[in-house]
């Protein structure tokens, strides 16, 4: 019987593979594998056994595992008796030899992550694609910008587009940076010192690693410090608050009152069981709300790092869900995410309509600064524009009106120009060109 929503809502096939039993299973073995490899070529245990370690390792079940830990109540002795049994007698008894649980298991975690990060790396790269596409595409469009919620000096689209495209872009710089700190692997025995393992201990980690195609730990004590894991987390956290605000601003613009952009919205999608009409956000809605979930997560990890001595076992059950539910949300969102802005609506005539929403009063600044080039001080021309600004909304006219009963602006400016300032497609600044830029910048650099 299904009960999280991971099992048959959220999530993607490949990331909850990822994180499966199975797979789980999978480089808990492998990493028994690199072990006696490793010890095998610094001759600590005789090459015969290290083979047939290795090739033992196919023939364990999931199903007798369970059977060994349901009696014994330990998860990687399981796995060893379970991996001895398949072996010979000479073999056997060199499963597993001078390890402590935690250099299989945290270093099959290890192997775990690198699965995720790639398929995460893969969806943000095209999440960025989409992106750059899109202020590529709306470069030219001018929207009204809002500050406080409030419809302030003209925008565009695209450079909405680019500025999120340039923070996704510094979240893949972020992981690229932190993989060489996560993906690193442990052979230390019990404690960190390597005694079991005696002189030759940094040798066989290296060795190991090496097979799994990891990195090394420099230090540790019995297990890999989570700060790696916590960064991480907190990457995840970072990346979901993104789409979040992304979400957000979709939701805000597709308001009635506002109807500036739409999700897609199917043929014979239904928006609500008892209001026919209704087309609501709900794919960014589910993004913000999921992101929620994603960035609880970052303090059960944080205090995975706090643990008593050389270690406890506080961390392993609470991991067992901050991974799995932390990646697989993460990589939902990404994929959603992407949905969602390739296939963004946009209504251009209600785009135009908000810009001339408030009868001028939105282009004020312009008519300040030109004011103030012609020779009004910038403190009269605010005041000059302010005061206009509070009459027209109060009467309701147009702030061309008002400006054009002024002598204090007549003075300075003719009607026709007074029209020009007015005009918000003329006031967008360097906004095409920083998208232009952008875009040149992260196509080359992605």
């Amino acid at each position: 019987m299904a009960i999280h929503p991971i099992e048959y809502r959220y999530g993607t096939d490949e990331m909850k593979y990822v994180w499966s039993e199975a797979n789980r299973l999978e480089k808990l073995l492998k990493t028994e594998a690199a072990l006696s490899n490793a010890e095998a070529k610094i001759g600590m245990v005789p090459a015969e056994a290290a083979a047939e370690i290795e090739k033992s390792i196919a023939h364990v079940k999931i199903e007798r595992v369970a059977e060994i830990e349901d009696e014994i109540h330990h998860d990687m002795m399981a796995i060893v008796i379970a991996i001895s049994e398949q072996c010979t007698d000479d073999a056997a008894k060199w499963v597993h030899f001078g390890a402590t649980s935690n250099d299989i298991l945290d270093t099959a975690t290890a192997l775990q992550m690198m699965d995720a990060v790639a398929i995460l790396e893969e969806k943000t790269r095209t999440l960025l694609d989409v992106l750059l596409t899109k202020a590529e595409e709306h470069k030219n469009t001018v929207c009204a910008g809002r500050t406080h919620g409030q419809i302030g000096v003209p925008t565009t689209y695209g450079l909405r587009f680019a500025i999120w495209a340039s923070e996704v872009a510094r979240h893949l710089e972020r992981l690229a940076q932190l993989t060489p700190r996560l993906l690193v692997g442990q052979m230390t025995g019990a404690v960190g010192t390597q005694a079991a393992f005696g002189k030759d201990g940094i040798e066989i980690q290296a060795y190991a690693m090496e097979y799994l195609g990891l990195g090394s730990v420099d230090v540790s004590n019995q297990i890999i410090q989570r700060d790696r894991h916590a960064e991480f987390v907190m990457w995840m956290a970072n990346t979901v608050t993104t789409l979040d605000k992304i979400a957000v601003e979709i939701r805000t613009l597709q308001r009635s009152e506002i109807a500036e952009v739409e999700e897609s919205f199917r043929k014979n999608q239904v928006g609500s069981s008892t209001m026919p009409h209704k087309r609501n956000p709900i794919k960014s809605e589910q993004i913000s709300g999921l992101a929620r979930i994603v960035r609880s997560m970052v303090e059960p990890e944080l205090l995975n790092n706090t643990l008593w001595d050389e270690r406890d076992l506080t961390n392993s059950s609470c991991e067992r869900i901050v991974f799995p539910e932390s990646c697989v949300l993460t990589d939902h969102l990404l994929k959603l995410a992407i949905g969602v802005i390739e296939n963004l609506r946009f209504y251009p005539e209600n785009i135009r309509k908000n810009l001339d929403l408030l009868r001028g009063l939105n282009m004020g600044e312009a008519i300040m600064i030109d004011l103030a080039k012609r020779g009004v001080g910038r403190q009269e021309a605010h005041e000059i524009v302010r005061s206009s600004a509070m009459e027209a909304h109060e009467s309701g006219m147009h702030l061309k009106d008002v400006l054009l009963g002024r002598p204090d602006v007549t003075k300075y400016l003719t009607e026709s120009e007074i029209s020009d300032l007015l005009n918000p497609d003329r006031y967008i600044g360097t906004a095409v060109a920083q998208v232009e830029n952008v875009v040149a910048k992260l196509r080359a650099q992605f």
